[in-house]
């Protein structure tokens, strides 16, 4: 234990806090200001929902590319510098995206925009760890509720540029500016110096220190649990994908709900995961991981299924506001569980689950758009509650409530 985790947070470390929480917010709004317009550049660009599967792949086939970079990136150059410079140039392929006036334009946009949204991902967690090592107790939760709040923000502001009539570039130029502009100033405000800390700091002092096996133990059961951690985050983001790229489809194209209606089925989905970010942590303390993740798959399955099964406007819009919520908590338990796993590199498991966990961004998009063109697009979000399944037979491997 070190002395900053001894003698609690600074004033600059609240103010580190604050910086690191305007750079999670502003990581959520930029893409989100995009999302809402998918159903308008779909139909100028004169795609089918096959060919709108893949080019929407070209974000998480960018993130996959560059994700792996972003430690070398961190470490070079300081996580808080990457966060920024990466968020910057984010803002700049969802205007190009916006803009594009070919879908292979859209896709080469979205690859750069997925690339830099990867390493701003990685550099803005491994700021906000480090400012959690300052702060004694676990804040990480806080910082992905934040990112929840900006993606409700980034989508009601498309929804109203939209209502407004505003044109695609002049909404994500204004988009990029504000976010951009916020990103710069936060910059100021967090940690200095160095990333890399002595091992003894990299100690998590919000549970037990990291699990140690003797070195005569295989490592199978370990290589097992970093499978099964990526496979739990990946339904977290095969679930958060649905309400990025189909929700609004969905509920324009097949309940025939008008635009900005249609726009509340992500709004719903990404405001039910803050709300579960948000009392995430008060959850895991009081019932375990396991037991929160496991009952977070029973919500997104019977509620996403069931919305399906009666598909309605308003109950299609609530089925992704409880698949938001069931999933909440999953990416951050993924990482802070694989983070602690014996037998890897300090920060290798936390690497490897974010980077693969995109996986389910780059694979979800084309194998929907896919079944949607052979049986519907009702027929291809039965992933979200089958992702919601996945959960619940996979969350065995993660702690339960710390007495």
């Amino acid at each position: 234990m070190t002395v900053d985790v001894l003698r609690g947070p600074t004033r600059g470390d609240r103010r580190a806090r604050a910086a690191v929480a305007v750079l999670f917010l502003t990581n959520g709004a930029l893409f989100a200001n995009l999302l809402p317009r998918y159903p308008q550049i779909k139909a100028d660009l004169g795609i089918g929902n096959a060919a709108y599967g893949l080019a929407v792949a070209a974000f998480p086939a960018g993130a996959i590319a560059a994700g792996m970079a972003a430690g070398v990136l961190v470490r070079r150059l300081g996580s808080a510098r990457v966060a920024v410079a990466g968020t910057l140039l984010t803002g700049a392929g969802a205007l190009a995206a916006g803009l594009a006036d070919s879908v292979t334009v859209f896709a080469a946009a979205l690859f750069l925009a997925g690339a830099m949204d990867a390493i701003t991902d990685v550099a803005q967690n491994a700021h906000g760890l480090r400012v959690q090592r300052r702060y004694g107790r676990s804040i990480i939760n806080s910082f992905h509720a934040i990112w929840s709040i900006g993606a409700v923000t980034g989508g009601a502001m498309a929804a109203g540029a939209i209502a407004l009539d505003l044109s695609r570039g002049q909404h994500l130029l204004v988009s990029g500016v504000l976010f951009g502009i916020a990103a710069c100033v936060a910059l100021r405000h967090c940690l200095p110096g160095p990333d890399a800390e002595p091992p003894a700091a990299e100690e998590d002092t919000t549970g037990p220190g990291p699990r140690q096996e003797p070195d005569a133990a295989p490592r199978r059961r370990t290589l097992y649990v970093l499978a099964a951690l990526v496979l739990i985050a990946t339904a977290g983001t095969l679930v958060e994908d649905a309400g990025n790229s189909w929700a609004t489809l969905y509920l324009s194209e097949s309940l025939d709900a008008s635009v900005t209606l249609a726009a509340c089925g992500f709004i719903a989905l990404v405001g039910a995961q803050f709300v579960g970010r948000l009392f995430g942590d008060r959850l895991v303390d009081r019932f375990g991981q396991r037991q929160v993740a496991r009952a977070g798959g029973v919500v997104a399955a019977a509620g996403m299924g069931l919305a399906l099964a009666v598909p309605t406007v308003p109950g299609t819009i609530l089925g992704f506001a409880a698949a938001g919520f069931g999933v909440a908590t999953l990416v951050p338990a993924a990482m802070h569980e694989a983070d602690e796993l014996p037998g890897l590199k300090p920060g290798s498991g936390l690497t490897i689950v974010s980077w693969l966990m995109r996986l389910g961004f780059l694979c979800s998009p084309p194998v929907v758009g896919l079944v949607a063109d052979a049986a519907g697009l009702r027929t291809g979000l039965l992933v979200v509650p089958l992702a919601g399944l996945l959960v619940i037979l996979l969350a065995g491997v993660l702690r339960t409530r710390r007495d």
